[in-house]
């Protein structure tokens, strides 16, 4: 036994080498910290203002974002071109800010000085503004004339009797003359359309002020390139007619796109490459003694994979190669044709690998081809890790592969079918997203669908390690796709986990694989999980504007359930209060969502119990004898409110719904 000990024992030095090398080369540059002013989060755009004033620093985000922050326990304020205003809130995922106007919120009856302009600045008006105009000391000889027109009273009446108006902006047409000439000063002032009684403009314009407006900010064009390649937008002040620059991980700054590391840089990847070539050697001796010497496992697919990186012999097809693992070849000239020389105007998203343009190749088929950011050795390997798992799957839910440039062209790229939907993400909270806009059926296909991709991919031993609600793709049938599949893992026969640093994104990642770095099926139980409460309740994975306890979806789900108000999580629009078969099947899912989110990945169910109970839940039939033996009212959310019996991982939902048959996990 001494001989695969000393492997391993080396194994583990290399091991945490490599980890050292890791951690000490991706700090970000500490101008681009986050700080709190208030309960405001300031972040990337937006940049820390110092002494109301521009600092001798160059600070990452946009010209014109600086915020001011007076005192801890102060919102920041924002100074626009003709007034400054307080941030109430900033929501990184739709980029909308909630701002007040610092004077009217301090006055009784809220008295706006100024217009709000905008400028130059890259902000717009939300569509849930609405604009009031107020007219100020207006000629008491005009509007005597209509005395129906009812003034502002909290403003009450000058000496000379004139009076202060208000009207939605465009509509006053009283009395046939312009307001504009019988009044001393006309101001327009913002706010939030759901927040006003538009009956009762004149006394309902005070809260309506104070609770602010929304404006919504766009990615700079000019800061594009620096954010697609993974650096923050910044400028330095001291320099007349300062232009963006481009702050990098490594703490360089360069004038449009962080391009690498330094040299020094080039080294530790070219280092980091070999040494993990020397770890895939040592693993392969130590996997082929272990066969030879116990006669424990049955040959894997997954060391013969790692005998050799992979074909070494492949080269471009106008060298004669058609075809790499079975997948067609394409020529880099050809996709740069496709996509009219990788146009910024046909990306139709981008991810952590790379960039996703849309393209229509000569045969006339529309694709989507994955540009890869860099050609390094860790790119190399995920990307021919998905070429080698995407070809040996085959399934109406995943998304297909197309082809792919050879491994030696000059950029690596992927070549999938076009799903012309969007992602799932999209149509619940992002640009596509609208009240009712996806209603609860089509919720309902789409986790099921997803869960009948995820049991394949277990069934195939092929773990997706990456499974949110950006990697699930519709159709125009709203018809599932899962894509991206860089980071899964194909998984030894006879072999209960691997050992592998935790990777997968923020707000999915199982927190037991994230603490113990093994990877199961179970991890894809996990982020599942996630994906069912966003279609519940239709918020993000990760929302750093929520409460720092419900930053992560996953905890606030827990909570809510654990604290029996799931009817604050649901999103309203789906019917959960007027529709009791949509009440039934969302507080089933919950409990489904609850069981995939438990930490120990033991008392998790498997994909394919997952996909059982989804199966149950939407053929279940929801009569109304059985709304009457619950006795739920159409008003009433009362399904979370009995109370429950002591909870345990095992029995935390049995209350939620006696009609639904809890999962055992295996």
């Amino acid at each position: 036994m001494s001989q695969p000990l000393s492997l391993l024992l080396l194994i583990l030095s290399l091991f945490f080498f490599l980890n050292f090398l890791a951690t000490n080369s991706t700090s970000f540059s500490p101008l681009c910290a986050m700080h709190h002013c208030g309960d405001v989060l300031i972040g990337y755009p937006f940049w820390l203002q110092v002494d109301n004033a521009t600092s001798d620093e160059s600070y990452c985000g946009y010209k014109g974002f600086g915020l001011t922050c007076l005192s801890a326990d102060q919102k920041p304020r924002l100074t626009l071109p003709n007034d400054t205003y307080y941030v109430e809130e900033i929501n990184y995922t739709q980029y909308t800010l909630t701002l007040v106007d610092i004077d009217a919120a301090i006055q009784p009856c809220p008295r706006v000085l100024h217009n709000v302009t905008l400028g130059t600045l890259p902000l717009n008006f939300s569509g849930g503004d609405l604009h009031l105009s107020f007219y100020f000391n207006c000629s008491s000889s005009h509007t005597k004339l209509v005395p129906e027109v009812p003034y502002i009273e909290c403003l009450g009446e000058s000496y000379d009797g004139n009076r202060s108006f208000v009207f939605v902006e465009g509509e006053e047409t009283t009395a046939g003359f312009e307001w504009s000439s019988i009044c001393k000063e006309k101001v327009v002032a913002t706010v939030m359309r759901t927040e006003i009684d538009l009956g009762n403009l004149t006394g309902g314009f005070i809260g309506a002020i104070k609770n602010g407006f929304g404006l919504n900010w766009k990615p700079l064009q000019e800061c594009g390139t620096c954010e697609s390649s993974g650096g923050y937008c910044g400028y330095n002040s001291t320099r007349e007619n300062a232009k963006f620059l481009c702050f990098c991980e490594d703490g360089s700054i360069s004038g449009e796109r962080c391009k690498g590391k330094a040299n020094w840089k080039l080294k530790t990847i070219i280092g980091v490459c070999a040494s993990i070539g020397t770890v895939a050697i040592m693993l392969i001796i130590f996997f082929i003694y272990q066969r030879r010497n116990k006669k424990k496992y049955a040959p894997s697919s997954y060391v013969s994979r790692s005998i050799s990186s992979y074909p070494s012999s492949v080269t471009d097809p106008e060298r004669g190669v058609s075809n790499y693992f079975g997948v067609p070849l394409f020529s880099y000239t050809e996709l740069e044709k496709a996509t009219n020389n990788f146009d910024s105007g046909k990306e139709l998203g981008e991810g952590g690998f790379g960039i996703v343009y849309y393209g229509k190749l000569q045969d006339g088929r529309q694709v989507a081809v994955k540009r890869l950011y860099e050609n390094n050795c860790r790119r190399v390997e995920q990307f021919m890790n998905e070429i080698a798992i995407l070809t040996r799957l085959r399934h109406q839910n995943l998304v297909s592969l197309y082809g792919c440039t050879s491994r030696h062209s000059r950029e690596l790229v992927l070549v999938y079918e076009y799903v012309p939907n969007g992602t799932v993400a999209d149509h619940i909270h992002g640009e596509y997203a609208k009240p009712g806009a996806l209603p609860w059926p089509t919720r309902m296909k789409i986790a099921l669908e997803t869960a009948s991709a995820l049991t394949y991919l277990h069934a195939s031993d092929t773990i997706h390690r990456d499974v949110k609600t950006n990697n699930i793709l519709l159709d125009d049938n709203f018809c599932v796709k899962v894509a991206d599949f860089g980071l899964s893992r194909l998984f030894p026969t006879d072999v209960t986990h691997v050992s592998t640093a935790p990777q997968g994104t923020p707000g999915y990642v199982d927190p037991e694989y994230h603490e113990c770095y093994q990877l199961t099926g179970k991890s894809d139980v996990f982020s599942f999980g996630v994906v069912l409460i966003e279609l519940i309740s239709s918020m993000p994975a990760v929302d750093i504007t929520r409460h720092r306890h419900e930053i992560n979806l996953s905890n606030m789900a827990i909570n809510k359930i654990q604290n029996h108000t799931l009817h604050e999580l649901v999103d309203q629009s789906l019917g959960f209060k007027s529709d009791y078969t949509v009440q039934r099947m969302i507080t089933a899912v919950a409990e489904l969502a609850f069981q995939c989110l438990q930490h120990d990945k033991d008392l998790r169910p498997s994909m394919a119990e997952v996909l059982e109970a989804l199966q149950d839940i939407q053929n279940k039939d929801y009569t109304k004898d059985e709304a009457e033996e619950m006795d739920i009212a159409a008003d009433d959310v009362g399904l979370l409110k009995k109370d429950p019996p002591p909870l345990s991982p095992d029995s935390a939902l049995n209350w939620i719904s006696t009609s639904t048959t809890s999962i055992s996990s295996t």
